[in-house]
């Protein structure tokens, strides 16, 4: 019993299975499309690494990065540690100042937050134009107690700003003149992608100084140099925050200011904008809410508190990218290459998608960071080396199938080929009984004339003779057996059955005798005189199938139908006849006429047999007589033996006549007449 746990019995092929075929493919394959397929491979491959950077791919993989990273996002309650304090558009409507935003407000707002010792602040608002109150604000900045923080941008690292000389100027005093103790500058610059969505931590420069996060939190100098995703939070509760977001008039007042101290001590507070016109950026998030943007303030809050967590994405490491992407182009390739079932194919398919899609949200989870993760490059990549090798592998095997199927159609009809091409089960190694029609021929003298001749003649005449004999036997739809030296076998009803097969099967007979005729008349000057071909046919069981083990198969007929048909060509000898046919065999036959030459038990048999020969040109004028005349004696009737013997003497040509009546002397009427020897 076959051991149901390796992998052949699973319907998977083993590695070495696999090698074997892919060098075979090789081989077979050619140099033009190896090398056409080598580059689809490549390309694949190349696909597979550097999705994130091509055109078209490169925002299909930013769609997949923000859905999975949304996914991965932590929830939590609001962050106790982080104040952001906002010119919302009340602010802009109290104060009646819009751009550049009011200072007065801003400058008493510092003033009160500076009174409740905030652990640092951070304005997040760049100061490059004058104002009515800009001395108020230098003032009040520079009597702040607490750590603060002034924004500096360049225009080199900020050209998006499109910042005048006379602004950089105006900002470069403005730093000049709050530059105290308390108060140091920061970078506020961020960095988004081409879709505006911001989902990397921004370059720091070391003309720079740090970005608000690193700025106010100092001591974490990793993050200086980090450019992996920021860790972006949601809220634990539908409708809350993860950050107390306060209008900056509520600084401002000093009456209202203390009842917000509680806001204020000990927490890191950010002060910007929160309007719909001015410093937006979508976050991975936005893919799920609709285009939600974020203020840039709020983008630095979240920066601040991955820092004061300790939250950093680990990055995958190039090699890891190019291993990966090499392991989904093999797995494609390998899957094309498997000769499975289209239900295994399309799970085996699925599972693999499954990982492709499943890995990436779960590294995301655990902290891998999946930017840079190719997953529709992994995905595009497998289905260009799926239809690359997919494609290859068909073209062989269109070759080789019209290769095989050309053998077949040396021994089978086209269309039982066709059929066993679509359907190799037929071809397994396995027996089944089934009724046929089988024809042995024989082409008497050829052993002993091959003797006569060089032996270039004899496989010239014997080609020659074998390929017509099959061509006919092909012509009539049989399945071709086997050749015996100048002997051929076959058979109809297998492996296809068709209604029509007696009628094939005596016709072709009637064929094969026609053209050995032909071929011994027509044989090449020099050559000795060739003998007659003789055929038998016989109806009956047989088990048929492929035979001789795993490396060697033919297809073949066994049993008492091939043993029978073998026997009645052989008859022929002893008959006087060419052909001759079983009752079994013709009692099904419509196009084609027969007569009865009697009964006889054939040698190595039991069972006697009624045998028939075709009418010919010489018995065409005698065949129905004799037919009459032979059921006559049959049933009784001794003078129908006589009359057959008057016949037989009328017609001396008729040697297979003459030999009837000789026969019918010694045979009572329903008896039989025992051939001898073989």
């Amino acid at each position: 019993m076959a051991d149901t746990d390796t992998p052949a019995a699973n319907g998977l092929p083993d590695r070495d299975s696999l090698i074997e075929r892919w060098r075979r493919a090789r081989r077979e394959i050619g140099p033009t499309r190896f090398i056409s397929t080598v580059i689809l491979l490549l390309i694949a491959l190349f696909v597979a690494r550097y999705s994130w950077v091509m055109p078209f791919t490169d925002e299909i993989e930013r769609v997949l990065f923000d859905v999975r990273a949304s996914y991965a996002m932590e929830q939590v309650e609001e962050d106790e540690r982080i104040l952001i304090v906002v010119y919302d558009e009340d602010t802009l409507i109290d104060t009646g100042v819009r751009s550049p935003l009011d200072r007065e407000i801003l400058a008493q707002a510092l003033a009160n937050i500076d009174a409740m010792n905030p652990e640092a602040v951070a304005i997040d608002i760049i100061i490059d134009q004058a104002t009515p109150n800009d001395a108020l604000l230098v003032d009040t900045l520079r009597a702040m107690t607490n750590r603060t923080y002034v924004p500096v941008v360049t225009p080199e690292h900020s050209p998006q700003l499109e910042l005048q000389p006379r602004q950089i100027d105006f900002l470069a005093d403005f730093v000049e003149q709050t530059d105290t103790d308390a108060v140091d500058t920061t970078s506020v610059v961020l960095t988004a992608d081409e879709d505006n969505v911001a989902r990397s931590w921004p370059i720091q420069p070391d003309d720079l100084p740090p970005v608000i996060a690193n700025a106010l939190a100092p001591g974490y100098d990793v993050y200086r140099d980090h450019r992996g995703s920021i860790a972006y939070r949601i809220p634990l509760y539908e409708g809350g925050a993860v950050f107390t977001q306060l209008p900056i008039g509520f600084f401002a007042d000093p009456e209202m200011a203390p009842a917000f101290a509680e806001f204020v001590t000990g927490r890191y507070v950010l002060i910007g904008t929160a309007l719909n016109d001015r410093d937006q950026f979508e976050t991975p998030l936005s893919r799920l809410s609709n285009g939600a943007t974020i203020p840039g303030v709020e983008v630095h809050a979240h920066m601040l508190a991955q820092m004061l967590d300790g939250v950093m994405f680990k990055p995958i490491p190039p090699w890891i990218l190019w291993l990966t992407a090499l392991i989904v182009i093999l797995c494609a390739a390998l899957t094309s290459l498997l000769d499975l079932r289209l239900w295994k194919l399309a799970l085996l398919t699925l599972i693999q998608a499954a990982f492709i899609l499943v890995i990436p949200f779960t590294l995301h989870r655990n902290g891998i960071d999946t930017q840079m993760l190719p997953v529709f490059g992994w995905i595009a990549g497998w289905i260009i080396a799926f239809m690359t090798v997919g494609a290859a592998a068909r073209s062989v095997g269109a070759e080789k199938r019209e290769y095989v199927q050309g053998a077949l159609n040396k021994y089978l009809p086209s269309d039982v080929a066709t059929q066993i091409m679509d359907d190799p089960e037929r071809l397994t190694l396995r027996g089944e009984k089934r009724a046929i029609y089988a024809v042995f021929t024989d082409l008497e003298g050829f052993t002993k004339l091959s003797h006569a001749i060089e032996p270039e003649m004899v496989a010239r005449l014997l080609n020659n003779y074998l390929d017509k004999m099959s061509e006919i036997v092909l012509d009539y739809g049989g399945t071709i057996d086997k050749f015996v030296g100048d002997a051929v076998v076959a058979f109809w009803g297998a492996p296809i059955a068709r209604s029509d097969d007696a009628d094939r099967a005596a016709q072709c007979a009637i064929a094969m005798w026609r053209f050995g005729e032909e071929f011994r008349h027509n044989a090449p000057d020099g050559v000795p005189p060739i003998g007659r071909t003789r055929v038998g046919l016989h109806y009956g069981e047989a088990i048929v199938g492929n035979f001789g083990g795993e490396e060697r198969i033919q297809y073949t007929a066994l049993g008492d139908a091939m043993n029978t048909a073998a026997r009645l060509e052989s008859a022929n000898k002893q008959t006087d006849t060419v052909m001759l046919a079983s009752y079994e065999a013709v009692e099904r036959v419509t196009k084609a006429d027969f007569r009865c030459l009697g009964r006889v038990t054939l040698s190595g048999r039991a069972t006697p047999v009624k045998i028939y020969e075709p009418v010919l040109e010489i018995t065409a004028g005698s065949a129905a007589l004799v037919d009459k005349l032979f059921r006559e004696y049959e049933e009784g009737d001794e003078q129908a033996r006589e009359k057959i013997a008057e016949l037989a003497a009328e017609n001396p040509d008729d040697a297979a006549l003459q030999n009837f009546a000789n026969r019918l002397i010694t045979t009572e009427p329903g008896g039989t007449y025992v051939l001898q020897g073989k």
